[in-house]
């Protein structure tokens, strides 16, 4: 992945890993992730879809991405 993804992806673990969220907390919106990172919403999609598949987020068709319980890894 590029550099703007892998930046994207850092921010994103690191929201995840914080404690603002709390525990099945959602996040915010690929909308408001894309504006408040400043990329597109095809990068802040794959980046979720990534960390869905690693079991860090969970997906809510709908509803949006939530935090799964214990992820506060940074990576």
């Amino acid at each position: 992945m590029g550099e703007k993804t892998d930046r994207v992806e850092h921010s994103i673990r690191e929201l995840i890993a914080s404690d603002d969220l709390g525990p099945n907390g959602r996040l915010p919106s690929e909308r408001t992730l894309a504006q408040e990172l400043e990329a597109g919403r095809t990068t802040i999609r794959l980046v979720l879809m990534k960390l869905a598949a690693e079991g860090i987020v969970r997906s809510e068709h709908g509803r949006g991405y939530f935090k799964v319980a214990g992820s506060n890894e940074t990576r």
